[in-house]
């Protein structure tokens, strides 16, 4: 049994140093192929002096490795630098447009603060005809001039991290916010008169582009008789039948019919006293009794009654005296 384990053991002693020997001899053989000499010799096409060296494998291919590893190195920072070059032209051009965008907003907003400046003068203007006064705003107790918008003009330097440009629009902000309460008292003082307007006769009864005036208020020749004498009312033609009159304010028809004179004819009473007469109508369109709201049609034009064409006869009556209607009408018209 001893003798069989020694015989294993040498057997395994053997096997190792047989590995050992054939390692060995491959390294061996390796460091030799890496340390065989090489010769480089450079000759010259003219005649000159031959340079040569000489070098081992493992030299060589340090040294190719080496080269290797620079020109990759180059063509890598290369590539990287065309790339970042490219960024830096497509940045260039982009802060060139945002300069071009910035130079375009500064004209814009100079043309805000003009516009704002001609909005002020013109608020300031009619809310001294309506009497109605300014409140102050913030914006305000910072101005050095008479004008509400005088600080938006000033060319003081701003503060750090802060463009002039920013400043302007800021202090417009707060101008127009302290104007939007006058304009409500406008819009409020507007709605109030509307009614006002609406009650009394503040419209020209015919609305038409051949609309005319054939007599006026006053004093005028009969065209019949030839005579002076004073014409209660204003006569307008569009030289045909058949156009729409309008009630020239909101009242209740008290009257609708035909007279001898002044043919089909309408009465409408309005508001404060004030009544209004239509005459030689081609037809009426209201009932008596009937409320009737300004721009009402109430019939057309006619040639009823005594007339020498188609015309309306419109009058304006305040109690029992007549007056001219041209002092409510808010419509130039060409005589």
């Amino acid at each position: 049994m001893s003798k069989r384990k020694n015989s294993l053991s040498s057997f395994s002693n053997s096997s190792k140093e047989s590995l050992l020997k054939k390692t060995g001899g491959f390294f061996a053989k390796i460091f030799h192929v890496f340390d065989n000499k090489l010769t480089v010799m450079i000759v010259p096409h003219e005649k000159g002096k031959v340079v040569n060296f000489q070098t081992n494998v493992l030299a060589m291919c340090l040294a190719v490795v080496v080269l290797a590893g620079i020109l990759f190195s180059f063509i890598f920072f290369n590539k990287h630098a065309i790339e970042n070059k490219s960024e830096l032209d497509h940045l260039y051009q982009e802060n060139r447009q945002t300069m071009a965008s910035l130079d375009e907003l500064r004209d814009e907003n100079n043309n805000l603060l003009q516009t704002g400046k001609r909005f002020q003068s013109s608020l300031s203007q009619t809310l001294s005809l309506l009497g109605i006064e300014q409140e102050s705003t913030s914006a305000d107790s910072s101005l050095n001039g008479n004008s509400d918008l005088s600080s938006l003009f000033s060319t003081e330097e701003l503060s750090a991290g802060s463009i002039k440009e920013t400043q302007d629009i800021r202090q417009l902000t707060s101008y127009l916010e302290g104007a939007v309460q006058p304009i409500e008292q406008i819009g409020k003082m507007l709605e109030t008169q509307n009614s006002l307007f609406s009650d009394i006769p503040s419209i020209w009864p015919v609305r038409s582009p051949q609309l005319h005036v054939s007599m006026p208020f006053g004093p005028n020749v009969h065209p019949i008789t030839g005579q002076w004498y004073i014409h209660k009312g204003i006569d307008m033609s569009t030289w045909r039948s058949g156009d729409p009159i309008y009630a020239t304010a909101n009242g209740q028809v008290v009257n609708a019919f035909y007279d001898a004179g002044y043919g089909n004819n309408v009465i409408i009473k309005h508001k404060h006293g004030i009544y209004t007469r239509y005459a030689h109508m081609n037809s009426i369109h209201v009932e008596k009794g009937e409320f009737v709201s300004q721009y009402h049609v109430i019939g057309t034009i006619g040639n009823t009654g005594i007339t020498t064409g188609p015309h309306l006869h419109y009058e304006v009556h305040i109690g029992s005296d007549v007056v001219d209607p041209n002092k409510y009408l808010n419509i130039k018209v060409a005589r």
